[in-house]
Protein backbone atom coordinates (compact mmCIF):
# COMPACT_ATOMS: atom_id res chain seq x y z
CA UNK A 1 0.00 0.00 0.00
CA UNK A 2 1.55 3.22 -0.99
CA UNK A 3 2.34 6.16 1.80
CA UNK A 4 -0.45 7.74 3.19
CA UNK A 5 -3.31 6.65 5.17
CA UNK A 6 -6.37 5.23 2.54
CA UNK A 7 -9.86 6.88 2.72
CA UNK A 8 -11.85 3.61 2.72
CA UNK A 9 -11.02 0.01 3.34
CA UNK A 10 -10.25 -1.52 0.05
CA UNK A 11 -8.62 -4.62 1.41
CA UNK A 12 -9.92 -7.95 2.71
CA UNK A 13 -7.26 -9.16 4.99
CA UNK A 14 -4.61 -7.71 7.27
CA UNK A 15 -1.72 -9.97 8.72
CA UNK A 16 1.43 -9.09 10.98
CA UNK A 17 4.13 -10.41 8.09
CA UNK A 18 8.60 -10.07 8.56
CA UNK A 19 9.77 -7.34 6.70
CA UNK A 20 13.69 -6.63 6.69
CA UNK A 21 14.43 -5.33 9.53
CA UNK A 22 11.81 -6.34 11.78
CA UNK A 23 8.01 -7.11 11.41
CA UNK A 24 5.04 -4.87 9.33
CA UNK A 25 2.01 -5.61 8.08
CA UNK A 26 0.75 -6.55 5.32
CA UNK A 27 -2.73 -5.71 3.34
CA UNK A 28 -3.69 -8.70 1.39
CA UNK A 29 -0.37 -9.56 1.14
CA UNK A 30 0.62 -5.85 0.37
CA UNK A 31 3.23 -4.35 2.80
CA UNK A 32 1.65 -1.32 4.57
CA UNK A 33 3.91 1.98 3.95
CA UNK A 34 3.97 5.55 6.52
CA UNK A 35 2.46 8.11 5.95
CA UNK A 36 5.84 9.56 4.36
CA UNK A 37 6.63 6.12 2.13
CA UNK A 38 8.88 4.11 4.38
CA UNK A 39 7.95 0.47 4.92
CA UNK A 40 6.20 0.00 8.18
CA UNK A 41 8.72 -2.01 9.98
CA UNK A 42 7.93 -2.57 13.97
CA UNK A 43 10.26 -4.10 16.30
CA UNK A 44 8.38 -7.02 17.18
CA UNK A 45 5.66 -9.25 16.35
CA UNK A 46 3.64 -8.51 19.19
CA UNK A 47 3.02 -4.91 18.19
CA UNK A 48 2.62 -5.77 14.25
CA UNK A 49 0.14 -8.02 15.34
CA UNK A 50 -1.97 -5.13 17.12
CA UNK A 51 -1.45 -2.83 14.57
CA UNK A 52 -2.98 -5.15 11.84
CA UNK A 53 -5.58 -5.53 14.02
CA UNK A 54 -6.34 -1.92 13.93
CA UNK A 55 -6.60 -2.44 10.16
CA UNK A 56 -8.58 -5.74 10.29
CA UNK A 57 -11.23 -3.75 12.17
CA UNK A 58 -11.74 -0.32 9.69
CA UNK A 59 -14.97 -0.92 8.44
CA UNK A 60 -15.83 1.83 5.91
CA UNK A 61 -13.88 4.72 6.21
CA UNK A 62 -10.38 4.90 7.94
CA UNK A 63 -10.30 7.18 10.66
CA UNK A 64 -7.00 7.77 12.24
CA UNK A 65 -8.14 9.19 15.14
CA UNK A 66 -9.12 5.41 16.10
CA UNK A 67 -6.14 4.03 15.29
CA UNK A 68 -3.65 5.02 17.92
CA UNK A 69 -1.17 2.40 17.82
CA UNK A 70 -0.80 2.50 13.75
CA UNK A 71 -0.09 6.65 14.31
CA UNK A 72 2.03 6.34 17.22
CA UNK A 73 4.27 3.49 14.46
CA UNK A 74 4.14 6.10 12.19
CA UNK A 75 5.56 8.89 14.42
CA UNK A 76 8.08 6.39 15.45
CA UNK A 77 9.23 5.85 11.93
CA UNK A 78 8.81 8.99 10.10
CA UNK A 79 10.01 11.43 12.35
CA UNK A 80 11.33 10.35 15.50
CA UNK A 81 13.88 8.18 13.79
CA UNK A 82 15.69 10.42 11.53
CA UNK A 83 16.69 12.86 14.95
CA UNK A 84 15.41 10.89 18.01
CA UNK A 85 17.93 13.40 20.07
CA UNK A 86 15.82 16.41 19.49
CA UNK A 87 12.71 14.93 21.16
CA UNK A 88 14.53 13.33 24.25
CA UNK A 89 16.06 16.68 24.77
CA UNK A 90 12.29 18.13 24.68
CA UNK A 91 10.71 15.54 26.61
CA UNK A 92 14.02 15.38 29.17
CA UNK A 93 13.42 19.15 29.72
CA UNK A 94 9.76 18.67 31.17
CA UNK A 95 12.03 17.30 34.45
CA UNK A 96 12.88 21.05 35.41
CA UNK A 97 9.05 21.64 35.71
CA UNK A 98 7.47 18.44 36.76
CA UNK A 99 4.00 18.41 37.93
CA UNK A 100 4.89 16.80 40.90
CA UNK A 101 7.09 19.44 42.31
CA UNK A 102 4.36 22.11 42.09
CA UNK A 103 2.39 21.61 45.38
CA UNK A 104 -0.96 23.70 46.42
CA UNK A 105 -1.07 26.09 49.68
CA UNK A 106 -4.41 24.75 50.85
CA UNK A 107 -6.62 23.43 51.26
CA UNK A 108 -5.29 20.70 53.33
CA UNK A 109 -7.53 18.18 51.53
CA UNK A 110 -5.84 18.77 48.52
CA UNK A 111 -2.52 19.08 49.90
CA UNK A 112 -2.54 15.74 51.97
CA UNK A 113 -4.16 14.07 48.79
CA UNK A 114 -1.21 15.54 46.56
CA UNK A 115 1.52 14.38 49.18
CA UNK A 116 0.05 10.65 49.18
CA UNK A 117 -0.36 10.44 45.60
CA UNK A 118 2.97 12.39 44.38
CA UNK A 119 5.60 11.30 46.57
CA UNK A 120 5.29 8.13 46.50
CA UNK A 121 6.69 8.29 42.55
CA UNK A 122 9.38 11.38 43.47
CA UNK A 123 10.99 8.63 46.13
CA UNK A 124 10.86 5.98 43.32
CA UNK A 125 12.46 8.49 41.10
CA UNK A 126 15.28 9.61 43.54
CA UNK A 127 15.81 5.66 43.94
CA UNK A 128 15.47 4.06 41.53
CA UNK A 129 16.60 7.05 38.79
CA UNK A 130 19.49 8.65 40.97
CA UNK A 131 17.01 11.65 40.44
CA UNK A 132 15.44 13.38 44.02
CA UNK A 133 13.39 16.81 42.59
CA UNK A 134 12.92 19.48 44.47
CA UNK A 135 9.36 20.18 46.21
CA UNK A 136 7.53 23.85 46.06
CA UNK A 137 4.54 25.31 47.14
CA UNK A 138 2.65 27.42 43.95
CA UNK A 139 3.87 27.96 40.60
CA UNK A 140 7.08 29.65 40.86
CA UNK A 141 10.16 27.83 38.98
CA UNK A 142 12.17 25.73 42.08
CA UNK A 143 15.49 25.14 40.69
CA UNK A 144 16.34 21.52 40.12
CA UNK A 145 19.85 19.67 41.20
CA UNK A 146 21.44 19.65 38.05
CA UNK A 147 22.61 16.29 38.72
CA UNK A 148 18.82 15.04 38.77
CA UNK A 149 17.90 16.99 35.60
CA UNK A 150 21.55 14.79 34.00
CA UNK A 151 20.14 11.41 35.30
CA UNK A 152 16.56 11.85 33.76
CA UNK A 153 18.64 13.20 30.44
CA UNK A 154 20.32 10.15 30.78
CA UNK A 155 17.23 8.00 31.09
CA UNK A 156 15.11 9.22 28.23
CA UNK A 157 17.75 9.30 25.97
CA UNK A 158 18.86 5.80 26.34
CA UNK A 159 15.19 5.10 24.81
CA UNK A 160 14.78 3.62 21.17
CA UNK A 161 12.59 5.63 18.94
CA UNK A 162 9.68 3.70 19.54
CA UNK A 163 10.03 4.08 23.59
CA UNK A 164 10.65 7.16 23.36
CA UNK A 165 7.95 8.12 20.78
CA UNK A 166 5.11 6.70 23.52
CA UNK A 167 7.09 8.62 26.68
CA UNK A 168 6.19 12.01 24.81
CA UNK A 169 2.76 11.47 24.42
CA UNK A 170 2.77 10.15 28.20
CA UNK A 171 4.57 13.10 29.01
CA UNK A 172 2.28 15.72 27.09
CA UNK A 173 -0.83 14.24 28.45
CA UNK A 174 0.48 14.23 32.82
CA UNK A 175 2.39 17.03 32.53
CA UNK A 176 5.06 14.78 34.23
CA UNK A 177 8.43 13.39 33.40
CA UNK A 178 8.77 11.19 36.54
CA UNK A 179 4.80 9.41 35.98
CA UNK A 180 5.48 8.92 32.54
CA UNK A 181 9.47 7.72 33.47
CA UNK A 182 7.20 5.39 35.98
CA UNK A 183 5.07 3.92 33.79
CA UNK A 184 8.02 3.18 31.25
CA UNK A 185 9.44 1.37 33.86
CA UNK A 186 6.48 -0.90 34.92
CA UNK A 187 6.26 0.91 38.41
CA UNK A 188 2.80 0.97 38.84
CA UNK A 189 0.18 -0.15 36.39
CA UNK A 190 -0.85 2.55 34.21
CA UNK A 191 -4.39 2.99 35.65
CA UNK A 192 -2.72 4.04 38.92
CA UNK A 193 -0.20 6.32 37.35
CA UNK A 194 -2.82 8.15 35.55
CA UNK A 195 -4.95 8.76 38.76
CA UNK A 196 -2.01 9.98 40.48
CA UNK A 197 -1.42 12.31 37.24
CA UNK A 198 -5.55 14.00 38.05
CA UNK A 199 -5.40 14.26 41.47
CA UNK A 200 -6.25 18.38 41.11
CA UNK A 201 -8.85 17.67 38.36
CA UNK A 202 -10.34 15.17 40.71
CA UNK A 203 -10.34 17.29 43.48
CA UNK A 204 -12.45 19.75 41.73
CA UNK A 205 -14.58 17.91 40.21
CA UNK A 206 -15.37 16.77 43.78
CA UNK A 207 -15.74 20.25 44.93
CA UNK A 208 -17.67 22.17 42.68
CA UNK A 209 -19.75 19.29 41.06
CA UNK A 210 -19.09 17.67 37.87
CA UNK A 211 -18.82 19.30 34.67
CA UNK A 212 -19.85 17.03 31.58
CA UNK A 213 -17.00 18.58 29.07
CA UNK A 214 -14.12 18.12 31.49
CA UNK A 215 -14.94 14.83 32.45
CA UNK A 216 -14.81 13.51 28.79
CA UNK A 217 -11.87 15.43 28.03
CA UNK A 218 -10.39 13.98 31.30
CA UNK A 219 -11.61 10.56 29.90
CA UNK A 220 -10.09 10.81 26.37
CA UNK A 221 -6.82 11.81 27.59
CA UNK A 222 -6.69 8.97 30.22
CA UNK A 223 -7.44 6.77 26.66
CA UNK A 224 -4.83 7.79 24.71
CA UNK A 225 -2.14 7.59 28.26
CA UNK A 226 -2.98 4.27 28.28
CA UNK A 227 -2.88 3.19 24.66
CA UNK A 228 0.78 5.01 24.52
CA UNK A 229 1.60 2.69 27.62
CA UNK A 230 0.28 -0.21 25.31
CA UNK A 231 2.14 0.64 22.39
CA UNK A 232 5.70 0.87 24.46
CA UNK A 233 4.66 -2.01 25.91
CA UNK A 234 4.06 -3.71 22.99
CA UNK A 235 7.10 -2.63 21.31
CA UNK A 236 9.08 -3.88 23.57
CA UNK A 237 7.35 -7.54 23.06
Amino acid sequence: MSGGWARRRLWQAAAAAPVAGGWGVALDGRPLMTPAGATLCLPTPALAAAVAGEWAAVAGAVNPAGMPLTRAANTAIDRVTADPKSLASEVAGWGGADLLCYRAAGPEGLVARQRAAWDPPLRWAAAALGAPLAVTVGLAHVRQPESSLAALRGRVAGLSPFALTALSEMVALTGSLVLSLAAEAGWEPAETLWERAVVDECWQAEQWGRDSEAAESRELKRKAFLESVRFLTLARG
